[in-house]
């Protein structure tokens, strides 16, 4: 091939783009031009590629535009969103919500967290169709905030994620001791054989493994649904009516930590806090926007979609195991970390329904293995956004001939042995170490998300630019971001309150509570006097550019359609 990289970095409105959708002509890339002193393949473009500048408009890459395969379709992603979100939190973690706040405190905890993702995936889906980039918010803040802010918070989601899959084969050895007494490391080596064959394969292949998994989850969750309200109406032969029983007595509330209004509001916070985690995943859906077909129409659709789904889902069943199971159960502070703690399951066994409890465990399994799937995808694409942007070794921006970072997934494949901790500790305190440690990172992805959109309206208006020409935008979505990036920051900085009240210190509470903020505020101050950046004037963004792409390839897309 007699083409090869020119060095220079063009501006977005240089190039009329291909359809959204359809991969690129390499040849025809304005980044790989004709200059007879360069020779060199392909590989050696993109391995010696300056790095990106997404402030310069500089979006599209040659990795990304080449290397990165669009294998997801829209149903992928709307499922994706939601594989992502429904997860152990809902199936074992509701009965500690409502043993901590009481029915009604859980179910207006869970509705204020819900508000908040509202906000975030409608920031998150108007931010990504004008910017559809692999890595998504993280990318973005390099572009309307500070490249020192996209440093510290890339690293915080690789250093999340690398912990998280660990994590979620620790819960999946917990969940076969359910049944069997094997040893871990079996499970552990199946586990990790079988992350790493998805992660490596072609995207379209996640897609359909995690659109199946989602599909389960969700009928799960709908005969779970119902199931409750079957047994709570007295619908199961030989059992009562319960109603709204457990409403009146031991009643609405928990008194948390303290006493009287204070004790019960402190256990509406503290359900607050932990539904935020319930919630986690689902601003996964944009990771893999490089690799998505049309993401400028497709993500913000399932931004949208996968928020309705979610959010029924979840109140839904709290509503339900809140009629169903008294807060003051003792079975719901069971700390196996099997089914037997579900309320689902608790509430099943006392109607005598005994093959509940393993079809709950099973489609749990399912669920901690789709969760380390999109862990692994996620930071997989992070780490490979990272290194475009030159904050990560360049070895990170290898990939397969099917389009997978496989060196991305290499770095995670060995950090998915510290699961064999499991062999000589505890397993559920495994996992909660783990977990923890990375717990607070939601909060500031959600946090990122949030500023990056308001950065976004705030650039706009200063440009004089009108909203209308956003691929995808709502009116009232300005406001709702300042509100829910308050409560983020609000909840974030209360998230271990628990500690600082009087007889209930933990170091350990303190430390997996706090940790990511000096985390995240090292790697920011590190960056920014390292690389001198700064954050960037609302006029200095290019949004015109980036708005002109946009137009481009909608036009392109619409007049490829018609012919």
């Amino acid at each position: 091939m007699s083409n090869s990289y020119s060095g220079k970095a063009p501006a977005l409105v240089a190039v009329e783009p291909e359809p959204i959708g359809v991969d690129v002509d390499i040849d025809s890339h304005p980044r790989y031009q004709e200059s007879p002193n360069t020779p060199g393949t392909l590989e050696d473009v993109i391995m010696n590629e300056p790095a990106v500048d997404d402030h310069n408009g500089d979006l599209i890459t040659v990795a990304e535009a080449s290397r990165l395969k669009r294998g997801l379709a829209e149903r992928h992603l709307s499922m994706l969103g939601i594989a992502g979100a429904i997860g152990t939190g809902l199936f074992l973690s509701l009965g500690g919500a409502i043993q901590t706040g009481g029915p009604l405190g859980a179910l207006l905890g869970y509705a204020m967290v819900g508000g908040i993702v509202c906000a975030v995936q409608f920031a998150l889906g108007e931010v990504t169709a004008l910017l559809p980039v692999t890595g998504s918010f993280v990318r973005h803040a390099g572009f309307l905030v500070d490249p020192a802010l996209e440093f510290a918070i890339g690293w915080n989601l690789v250093y999340g994620n690398l912990l998280s899959i660990p994590s979620e084969i620790t819960a999946i050895c917990v969940l076969f001791q359910f049944w069997t007494d094997l040893n871990s490391a079996i499970w552990i080596i199946i586990f990790v054989i079988a992350t790493v064959a998805v992660g490596v394969a072609f995207v379209r292949v996640f897609g359909e493994v995690e659109y199946v998994f989602a599909i389960l989850k969700v009928l799960l969750v709908v005969f779970l649904i119902i199931l409750g309200l079957v047994i709570d109406l007295g619908g199961i032969p030989g059992t009562p009516r319960i109603g709204f029983m457990y409403w009146q007595n031991p009643g609405p509330f928990v008194e948390y930590i303290g006493t009287g209004d204070w004790g019960k509001f402190l256990g509406f916070w503290g359900v607050m806090t932990s539904a935020v985690f319930s919630f986690a995943g689902v601003e996964s859906i944009a990771m893999a926007a490089a690799e998505t077909q049309n993401p400028r129409r497709a993500i913000p659709r399932a931004c949208k979609q996968v928020f309705a789904r979610v959010l029924l889902f979840y109140m839904l069943a709290v509503l339900i195991v809140g009629m169903l199971v008294a807060s003051n159960d003792p079975k719901l502070g069971d700390e196996s970390g099997t089914a037997a703690q579900s309320p689902f399951v608790i509430a099943a066994s006392a109607a005598g329904i005994r093959a509940i409890p393993s079809v709950v465990n099973a489609v749990v399994i399912s669920s901690a293995w789709s969760s380390s799937n999109q862990s692994l995808l996620a930071g997989t694409r992070v780490l490979y956004g990272l290194a475009l942007k030159g904050q990560a070794p360049k070895i990170f921006l290898r990939t397969s001939s099917w389009g997978t970072p496989y060196m991305c997934v290499l770095l995670f494949t060995v950090f998915m042995f510290l699961s064999f901790l499991t062999l000589s500790n505890n397993a559920m305190t495994v996992f909660w170490w783990l977990v923890d440690l990375t717990a607070a990172g939601v909060l500031v992805s959600w946090s990122a998300i949030l500023l990056n959109h308001i950065r976004l309206k705030l650039a706009m208006k200063k440009q004089g630019i009108p909203v209308a020409r956003l691929p995808w935008h709502n009116s009232w979505t300005l406001y709702s971001s300042y509100v829910a990036l308050f409560m983020c920051i609000v909840i974030l900085l209360t998230s271990g309150f628990s500690v600082f009240t009087k007889g209930n210190w933990d170091p350990e509470t303190f430390v997996s509570s706090y940790l990511d903020i000096p985390l995240v505020l090292s790697a920011y101050l590190i960056w920014k006097f390292t690389k001198k950046t700064k954050i960037y004037a609302l006029e200095e963004i290019p949004l015109e550019d980036a708005l002109k792409q946009a137009e481009l390839e909608e036009a392109a897309r619409v007049q490829n359609y018609h012919d």
